[in-house]
C-alpha cells in the first residue's frame, strides 16, 4: 500500500511541475490534482498495455518514441475528462507526457525498494513442498 502511495505521490510531482514548467497544461487546485493522479494511474494500469500492444509496430519503428505519443494522448484524454485540468493542445501533452516520465525516472528510482547489501545475511531458504533447497528434480517448479 506504501508503495502505491509513494507511487501517486511522483506521478503528482510530475503532474504539478507539468503545470508550472509547461504552457498549456493548468490545474486549478490540489482536489483535481489528486483526481488527476488516480485517472493517470487508472489509464496507465488499463488502457496503456492495450495501446502498448496494437501500436507495436508503430512503437518498433520509432524505436520507442511512440511511447511518448501514447503517454500524450492519455494526458490529453485526462485534459478532456477532469474539470479544472486543461491541456490545451497536443503539444502541450507531449511536454506534460515528458515531464511527468522524467520525474517518474528520477523519483521512481528512489522509491523502489533497495537491493540488499553485500553484508546483509541471506534470507533463510524455505522449504516448499517437502525438497530441500538446491536440489533438483525433473519436476517443474511453479
Amino acid at each position: 500500500m506504501t508503495q502505491l502511495l509513494l507511487r501517486w505521490a511522483v506521478l503528482a510531482v510530475g503532474v504539478a511541475l507539468a503545470t508550472k514548467l509547461v504552457p498549456g497544461i493548468r490545474c486549478d487546485d490540489a482536489v483535481t490534482l489528486v483526481v488527476v493522479v488516480v485517472l493517470l494511474s487508472l489509464f496507465n494500469a488499463v488502457l496503456k498495455p492495450v495501446l502498448l500492444l496494437f501500436t507495436l509496430p508503430f512503437i518498433v519503428l520509432t524505436m520507442g518514441l511512440g511511447i511518448i505519443v501514447i503517454n500524450a494522448l492519455l494526458f490529453l484524454l485526462v485534459g478532456r475528462l477532469v474539470d479544472g485540468f486543461h491541456v490545451a493542445s497536443f503539444w502541450s501533452a507531449i511536454g506534460g507526457a515528458l515531464i511527468v516520465s522524467v520525474t517518474n525516472l528520477l523519483l521512481g528510482g528512489l522509491t523502489r525498494s533497495q537491493p540488499r547489501r553485500r553484508d546483509e545475511p541471506p534470507p533463510p531458504p524455505t522449504n516448499r513442498g517437502g525438497r530441500e533447497r538446491g536440489k533438483s528434480d525433473d519436476v517443474i517448479d511453479i
